[in-house]
């Protein structure tokens, strides 16, 4: 039987946690006595209890963040009170700073920041009968050069079906004060030579979808050259996802990327505001033109697929303003735009705010933003089907040609609100929308509230309907469809143009 063992609730099943491995990659003479255990949030956790019950650990460490605290309560309570004796010990995020807005009493340790060392040496006392006095651990940054690294953690079953997790540096140079990584202003690198080993090894193993984890990839242009490097040496297809600071695009990043094939590169951008005051207001860096030039050139010089982020609920950010974001974003670009809703992260310094911009937040998890002095609770709800309803309808790609004919010489953003509005009415929901379902509500609200000419939205919706392999031309659309010619050419499917 194993000592010790290392769990965590992912996000869901092609999630892995890159923090269990880097724990058993640093345990050293215990290595041998810890095993990792991975479940999903929609597990039940009864059955998850079960099953950590079942390998009979001494000490149970587990991964905390937003999205599982709430299922973390209670898979500790269930543990403590069928097996009391073994010792629960916290980490992550979402316990490395207070206040807790969730109850982790019934947890024996916490250790706060980066765990490797701590989790190490406070097994090793546990393990020797010599408990710690102190409950809460603040652990101290380990080095990157000497800690071990996790990737030969990964199983075969990770790499054929899972998402692989991996780092090039931690901490983040930015202060934006809703971001819990603005709490360590200092970038550390690993020893670059060692971790492309490490890659070239995952790659030998059948690794072909990477998601680097840095706060700002593109901060080190030596570092982020050498990893470029790296993958455009390999055969396609393959998928490297990076987090990127928008006006941070040298030279010779940009000639890197423009040579990376379709879908093979990801790159998520944080962009949040383009309201200067805003910015400013919450410390984050805004160069305006440098990050218009950027996203231009990804945009029209790449294959590079952008994930272009914007948040709801800034404080002294109106929904005009919000608006101007939205509108200004898509003018750019045709790639994903994420839209979120403002979070307040115990340890970020957003809360100055509370009191001048009368915010309110949930103190349940994820802590979204309720109402502030601009937005009204009702505003806020409206902005969370809004980006629903984004979601399903742009960021799909299900309707590239039709989608755009809501904001036909209009603002993107007040013609898609309109449209949001419509459809919760006609509705009164945000899942469980069918495909067809979606595209039919598109169809009437087209033709009957813009009052586009039905051929119109006809023609642009089988455009989209042929983009999607496998999908028939549904019958509202067949009335339509004799004098329809579809040019799926800028779609994916391979279609060519024909008559339907």
């Amino acid at each position: 039987m194993k000592q010790i063992l290392l769990t965590t609730l992912n996000a869901r099943y092609t999630h892995t946690s890159l923090a269990l491995r880097y724990l058993l990659a640093n345990l050293h003479e215990l290595q041998e006595s810890a095993q990792i255990q991975e479940f999903t949030i929609n597990d039940a956790i009864q059955s998850v209890a079960e099953a950590i019950l079942a390998a009979k650990p001494r000490i149970i460490g587990i991964g905390v963040y937003i999205w599982n605290a709430k299922e973390t309560h209670e898979l500790i309570h269930i543990l403590k009170k069928v097996a009391p004796e073994i010792i629960i010990v916290l980490g992550g995020p979402e316990v490395s700073h207070e206040p807790f807005r969730v109850d982790f009493s019934h947890a024996d340790y916490i250790i706060q920041g980066e765990g490797e060392v701590s989790f190490y040496q406070l097994c090793r006392d546990i393990l020797a009968s010599h408990m710690p006095n102190e409950r809460t651990i603040k652990a101290k940054l380990p080095s990157l050069k000497t800690l071990e690294l996790p990737y030969a953690f990964y199983t075969d079953e990770d790499i054929q079906n899972r998402y692989i997790y991996v780092e090039s540096s931690r901490g983040c140079p930015f202060l934006c004060e809703f971001c819990l990584s603005s709490i360590d202003e200092r970038v550390r690198s690993f020893h670059m030579p060692t971790l492309l080993k490490e890659f070239e090894k995952l790659w030998v193993r059948g690794a072909r979808n990477f998601k680097f984890i840095d706060r700002t990839f593109n901060i080190n242009i030596k570092t982020a050259n050498d990893i470029l490097d790296f993958f455009l040496a390999k055969e396609p297809p393959y998928f490297a996802h990076f987090e990127v600071i928008p006006d941070h695009f040298p030279d010779s990043i940009k000639a890197k990327i423009k040579r990376f094939s379709h879908a093979a590169l990801q790159l998520e951008i944080g962009i949040q505001t383009l309201n200067p005051q805003i910015a400013e207001n919450i410390s984050r860096p805004l160069k305006l033109e440098k990050i218009k030039e950027n996203i231009a050139y990804l945009e029209n010089e790449t294959e590079a697929h952008m994930h272009l982020d914007l948040i709801v609920g800034l404080p002294g950010e109106s929904l005009e303003s919000f608006g101007a974001n939205l509108d200004a974003l898509v003018a750019l670009s045709k790639s994903e735009i994420q839209i979120g809703i403002l979070k307040k992260l115990s340890g970020t310094s957003i809360n100055r705010h509370d009191i001048e911009h009368g915010m309110v937040y949930s103190d349940i998890p994820p802590y979204d933003i309720l109402k502030n002095d601009l937005l009204s609770f009702e505003d806020i709800m409206i902005m969370k089907r809004f980006a629903r309803f984004w979601d399903l309808f742009y960021n799909s790609g299900n309707f590239k040609n039709s989608t755009p004919l809501l904001w036909k010489n209009d603002s993107v953003y007040k013609s898609f609100y309109d449209f949001g509005m419509w459809i919760y009415g006609q509705t009164l929901a945000t899942h469980k929308i069918s495909l067809e379902r979606q595209s039919e509500l598109l169809f009437s609200y087209l033709c009957d509230v813009k009052h586009l000419p039905k051929s119109e939205a006809a023609s642009a919706l089988i455009n989209d309907i042929a983009r999607l392999k496998g999908r028939a031309i549904p019958a509202y659309l067949k009335p339509y469809s004799h004098a329809i010619t579809v040019d799926a050419q800028s779609g994916s499917s391979g279609f060519n143009k024909r008559q339907i």
